[in-house]
C-alpha cells in the first residue's frame, strides 16, 4: 500500500514528569485545510482498495435486497390521533403517520424531506399534554447538536422560531404551556470537537423567543454537571432533575410545579447511584435505584420527605438485573437472565400480577404507555429472528401478534446458542454464537467477534439485516457479554472500569480463543469488530495481540486515552476510564493500553479498516485519524491499514439507510477479501451443492 504522507509535528505533553510525543496533534483541528486534504487523500486511498474487491457490488445488492421490506413501529395515542412510524423498505428515514379511528392513515411527518441526501434526521418526537402541539428535534450531518421545531398538530405548520443548540437531555412538556430542554453554551473553537462540560436546563414558554428562555438549572462554575435531564411527571405535578458528572451515577431533585416558587427538593444530593423516578401517585414517588442494590430495585417514598432513609422496598433486588417501565396502571419489571429477557407485571402496591409469557428466548422491549391506555405493545427479537410487535392486554395478560415483517430471510435456517467460556482470571463470561444450521467446525468459517464492554450497556440478542447478510455468507456472529457492561449489574460494570479495564480486553481475547479452540474459526478467518467504546476494545486488543485475528474493524473508536477527556463531552466518560490527569498510576495505566500510544514498529497488525464520520462530535474523528496514521507508519507486512471517513455523518444515530448499506458492503467486502476470498462464500457453497 502507498498511503498518503502524514506529516508529523513536535508536540510534546508532560504528565507527572514523563514526556509523551503527539506527532499527529494537528489532525485534531477539524476545521483546518491540512486536515481536510488529509481526509480526502485517505478516502482516495481507501476507495482505490475497496473498488478492487470483486464482490463488493454483490454485497451491496444483497444488503439492499434484504433491507427492502416494510418496517413498522408500535402505535401510540396523542390527543385525537394514533401515530406510528413506517419505512417502506429503503427510505433513508422512517416516516410518521397518523389516523383517527375508522380513517385511513395519512403522512404526518416525513424526515426524508428534511434534506436531499437524507443526512438530516429526526431525533426526539414529543407531544404536549393535550396532543395538540408537537416539539421535535433534528440532527444535521449526524451531529449531537440539535434544533427543536414546534408544530401545530392539526395544521402541521411550524408555529415557533427554531430552538438551536440543544444537546443531550430530552424535551419534556409542562401542560401545553412550554417545554424543558438541555443545552451547552457553544464552545470556543470548533463546535464539533471543543470541550463542552457545563450542561444547562432551560424552560421554553410558547410564544417567546429562545433568548428569553428561563435557565432552570446548571451553569455554576463551582457545580459542574456534564449531563442534566429534566422531565415532568405524567400528571404535571413534579419537575424531576437528574444532574450527572459522568455517564454513570446521578443526583436527583424534584420540584412541585403546583406551588409557586417551590424550591428543588433533594432526593439524592450525591452521585453514588443510578436512581430515577419511574412514576408517582399523588405525592407517592416510585424510584428505580441501585443504591445499596447493585442489580437495582423499586422503592417508594413520599415526596414530602424523599431521602433514602425513608425509602420502602416495593420490588426488592434479585440476582437478575432489573430495569422497569410503566403503562396502563401497572409496573413492568424487566430482568436479564444471562442477557435473555424475562418480564414480570406488578400492581402499584408491589403485588405480582403475572410472569409475562414471551414468544421465545431473546430480547423483549416496550411495555410502556400512559396510565389511561388499556392496550400496550412490546417488541421481541433475537439474533436470528427479525423483531415483531405484540399487542398486550395488561388486564388479562393476553399477547397477540400485531405485526410481523415480511422479509426474505428464513430464520429457521439459522441457530443461536449461548456458551460460557472462562476469561484470563477465571471469570465465566456468556457469549451468543449465531450461524447457519449444519455448520462444519473446521476452523475455516469467517467469523465476526463483536464486543462493547463498557458504560453499563448490555448487549442483548437482536436481529439486524447486516448480520443476516453476513450469516448468509456462511459467516458466524459471536457476541460476548464482556465485563464493563450491565448484563450482571453494577458489580459487572465496575469490574471493567478504570484500573480494571484490562478485564474487558482479556474477556474479548478469551472469547476469540474459545472460538479458535473449538474450531468455529481460526485466526486467519477471525475479524474483531466494535464501535465507540467497542472501537477502543478492538484497538486495544489488536495492539496487545496483533496475531489473534486476521481483520480488525474499529468504528468511531475512543483511541487516544490520554486526551479523550479534552474533546466535547468526553470528560463525562471518566467514571469508566479515569483520566491521565487523575494521578500517576492512572496515567500509566491508560498509557499502557491506549491504542494510539501502543502501535509498535515492525509488527504485523491485522488488516484494518477504521471507520468514522467527519461530523462525529461524540467521539471526535481525530481519535481514528491518529490511530490510522500510527498504523500506516509502523505496519509491517502487506496487511492494509485503511480509514473510511464518511462525510456528513456522526456517531451513528440517524445515518441514512443508503449510507449504511454502502458502509456495510465495504466492511464485509474488506473483511472477506482479506480472509482470502475471491468470490463470496455463498457463491462457493452454491457451486459445491451443484
Amino acid at each position: 500500500m502507498n498511503y498518503p504522507i502524514t506529516k508529523t509535528v513536535d508536540t510534546v505533553d508532560t504528565y507527572f514528569g514523563i514526556e509523551i510525543k503527539d506527532p499527529y496533534r494537528w489532525l485534531e483541528d477539524d476545521r483546518s485545510e491540512d486536515t481536510e486534504r488529509w481526509v480526502k487523500g485517505q478516502n482516495k486511498a481507501t476507495y482505490a482498495f475497496l473498488d478492487n474487491i470483486p464482490f463488493r457490488s454483490e454485497l451491496k445488492d444483497r444488503l439492499s435486497d434484504l433491507w427492502n421490506f416494510e418496517k413498522v413501529g408500535a402505535p401510540f395515542k396523542e390527543g385525537e390521533y394514533s401515530y406510528f412510524a413506517k419505512n417502506d423498505g429503503l427510505q433513508n428515514q422512517s416516516v410518521y403517520y397518523r389516523k383517527k379511528e375508522n380513517t385511513d392513515p395519512e403522512v404526518f411527518l416525513d424526515p426524508n424531506t428534511f434534506s436531499e441526501d437524507g443526512t438530516t434526521s429526526l431525533g426526539l418526537l414529543r407531544f404536549s399534554k393535550s396532543g395538540k402541539i408537537l416539539a421535535y428535534s433534528i440532527s444535521e450531518g449526524g451531529s449531537d447538536w440539535r434544533k427543536i421545531l414546534v408544530m401545530d398538530v392539526e395544521s402541521k405548520t411550524i408555529i415557533e422560531d427554531t430552538i438551536v443548540d440543544a444537546k443531550f437531555g430530552t424535551i419534556s412538556w409542562y401542560k401545553d404551556d412550554g417545554f424543558y430542554y438541555s443545552s451547552y453554551d457553544k464552545p470556543q473553537g470548533s463546535e464539533l470537537s471543543a470541550k463542552t462540560d457545563q450542561h444547562k436546563v432551560y424552560y421554553h414558554k410558547l410564544g417567546t423567543k429562545q433568548k428569553e428562555d428561563e435557565l432552570i438549572y446548571g451553569g455554576k462554575p463551582e457545580e459542574k454537571h456534564r449531563y442534566i435531564t429534566a422531565t415532568v411527571t405524567e400528571d404535571d405535578r413534579y419537575l424531576v432533575l437528574t444532574p450527572k458528572i459522568s455517564t454513570s451515577k446521578n443526583k436527583l431533585y424534584i420540584k412541585d410545579l403546583t406551588k409557586n416558587n417551590a424550591p428543588f427538593i433533594p432526593i439524592l444530593d450525591h452521585t453514588k447511584s443510578d436512581t430515577s423516578i419511574l412514576d408517582n401517585n399523588g405525592s407517592t414517588l416510585f424510584l428505580v435505584t441501585n443504591l445499596n442494590a447493585p442489580n437495582k430495585k423499586v422503592v417508594t417514598v413520599d415526596a414530602s420527605n424523599p431521602t433514602p432513609e425513608n425509602w420502602i422496598d416495593l420490588i426488592p433486588e434479585t440476582e437478575q438485573v432489573l430495569s422497569a417501565s410503566k403503562g396502563s396502571g401497572y409496573i413492568y419489571a424487566h430482568y436479564m437472565m444471562d442477557a435473555i429477557s424475562k418480564v414480570k407485571q406488578y400492581h402499584y402496591d408491589g403485588t405480582l400480577v403475572r410472569h409475562i409469557d414471551l414468544p421465545g428466548l431473546g430480547t423483549a422491549s416496550g411495555f410502556g404507555t400512559k396510565k389511561e391506555e388499556k392496550t400496550d405493545y412490546f417488541y421481541f427479537t433475537n439474533y436470528n429472528t427479525p423483531y415483531s410487535i405484540f399487542k398486550f392486554n395488561p388486564d388479562s395478560g393476553k399477547a397477540t401478534l400485531y405485526w410481523k415483517p415480511s422479509i426474505a430471510f428464513d430464520s429457521h435456517d439459522y441457530e443461536s446458542n449461548q456458551v460460557f467460556y472462562t476469561s484470563k482470571d477465571g471469570t465465566k463470561v456468556p457469549m451468543m454464537i449465531t450461524h447457519k444450521k449444519g455448520l462444519k467446525l473446521d476452523g475455516k468459517n469467517p467469523t465476526i467477534l463483536y464486543g462493547y464492554g463498557g458504560f453499563n450497556i448490555s448487549l442483548t440478542p437482536s436481529f439486524s439485516v447486516t448480520n443476516a447478510v453476513w450469516m448468509e455468507q456462511g459467516g458466524i456472529l459471536a457476541v460476548p457479554n464482556l465485563r464493563g457492561g450491565g448484563e450482571y449489574g453494577e458489580d459487572w460494570h465496575n469490574a471493567g472500569t478504570k484500573m480494571k479495564k484490562q478485564n474487558v480486553f482479556d474477556d474479548f481475547i478469551s472469547a476469540a480463543e474459545y472460538l479458535i479452540d473449538n474450531r468455529y474459526t481460526s485466526s486467519d478467518y477471525l475479524a474483531l469488530r466494535g464501535g465507540s467504546n467497542g472501537g477502543l476494545l478492538v484497538g486495544a486488543v489488536m495492539t496487545q495481540r496483533p496475531g489473534l485475528a486476521k481483520v480488525a474493524l474499529p468504528a468511531v473508536g475512543v483511541l487516544d486515552m490520554l486526551r479523550y477527556h479534552t474533546f466535547t463531552a468526553g470528560a463525562g466518560w471518566a467514571y469508566d476510564y479515569g483520566t491521565a490527569e487523575d494521578d500517576k498510576a492512572m496515567f500509566e495505566y491508560l498509557k499502557g493500553y491506549s491504542p494510539v500510544h501502543n502501535v509498535k514498529p515492525n509488527v504485523e497488525y491485522p488488516a484494518t479498516l477504521i471507520t468514522t464520520g467527519d461530523h462525529d462530535d461524540r467521539v471526535v474523528p481525530a481519535h481514528s485519524f491518529k490511530f490510522a496514521a500510527e498504523l500506516q507508519k509502523k505496519q509491517q507486512g502487506t496487511n492494509p491499514t485503511l480509514i473510511r471517513i464518511e462525510t456528513d455523518a456522526g456517531h451513528g444515530a440517524g445515518t441514512p439507510v443508503s449510507k449504511t448499506i454502502e458502509q456495510y458492503a465495504d466492511i464485509f467486502g474488506f473483511t472477506l477479501y482479506n480472509m482470502g476470498f475471491k468470490v463470496l462464500p455463498s457463491t462457493i457453497n452454491e457451486k459445491l451443492k451443484d
